[in-house]
């Protein structure tokens, strides 16, 4: 028998922690892993491969090997702002799938498909699987009357004054405690969803409710998971005043992914949704040029570059 250690692979999405944030530190690579380095000096490992995304506040540096790293074992990095109101940019973990990729487009391209899509969408929210009825205007618009009503929900059980969602981008602090607790919250949830797309080789563009943001079938996934994960987590913080609201919130919301078990529902779910369009896979053209050698059977997910 070979004494040489197995080859590491990526491990899947589902089997990760959720999500790291940066802060006023620079994420590095020290002895084959990820490690923040703070302004004293302290160093702090994260496990490779084992984070979905890290999240990369002002203050915060990122080498080169860092970066690098990230995208061998398909970890995402997000450049954000304060509280995560912002995104500034991404690194994405792995590619789009050319097969996945031509059939999130042709479903998205074709109103008819869009639309059974949307309505599942919808469905998913609201448990509820008999809305062939409502055009999809009226469903936005039932959709933004639940909404109201979980937040006045959430607001009684929880003691909270709620008198809107709103937030100033160019200073965080500006907002009330619930709406920093949500921003915080919703951050937290858009960077996991969007790793689990690209790790599924589907596109963050190309929404099928959203549309015209870089992140717009992002937004469509989280929502679908929203309102039963971080939303009653940015209300119960909130009711504490915390300190440190936004710091609050992400263990929170760490803590609700892992006992969810988040990370191993999302891509399956998106999966699910985008069969509701009754379109197949796009077959491979007979004029296309096929890979010149064939890559070794992976068990991480389809959309990891290798």
């Amino acid at each position: 028998m070979s004494g040489d250690m197995p080859k590491l692979k990526p491990i899947p999405i589902k089997d990760r922690a959720s999500m790291a944030f940066v802060s006023k530190g620079e994420l590095n690579v020290l002895d084959g892993t990820f490690v923040i380095v703070d302004e004293n000096g302290v160093r702090t490992h994260i496990p490779v491969g084992g984070v979905c995304c890290i999240l990369l506040e002002p203050g915060s540096r990122v080498s080169h090997s860092a970066v690098a790293l990230a995208g061998r074992v398909g970890t995402l990095l997000l450049w954000i702002g304060d509280c995560g109101v912002r995104l500034y940019a991404a690194g994405q973990p792995g590619g789009a799938r050319a097969d996945k990729l031509l059939y999130q487009a042709s479903l998205a391209l074709n109103n008819e498909t869009r639309t059974r899509i949307a309505r599942a969408m919808y469905a998913y929210r609201f448990h509820e699987y008999n809305l062939e009825k409502y055009s999809i205007e009226q469903l936005r618009g039932m959709e933004g009357a639940r909404v109201r009503a979980i937040y006045k929900q959430l607001s009684k059980v929880y003691n909270i004054e709620w008198t809107g969602r709103s937030y100033d981008h160019k200073n965080a602090d500006n907002s009330n405690c619930s709406n920093r607790c949500f921003s915080s919250a919703t951050a937290c949830l858009y960077g996991i969803c969007e790793a689990a797309i690209l790790a599924a080789g589907y596109s963050p563009a190309i929404g099928f409710i959203h549309y015209g943001k870089a992140r717009s079938f992002v937004f469509d996934i989280a929502d679908l998971f929203k309102f039963e994960t971080v939303l009653p987590v940015a209300f119960k913080i909130a009711s504490t005043k915390p300190k440190d609201p936004e710091g609050e919130v992400r263990r929170a919301c760490r803590d609700s992914f892992r006992e969810t078990r988040l990370l191993k529902k999302i891509i399956p779910t998106i999966e699910d949704i985008l069969a509701n369009g009754g379109l197949p896979v796009p077959d491979i053209s007979e004029d296309m040029v096929l890979p010149a050698f064939e890559e070794e059977n992976d068990f991480g997910d389809p959309g990891h570059r290798g």
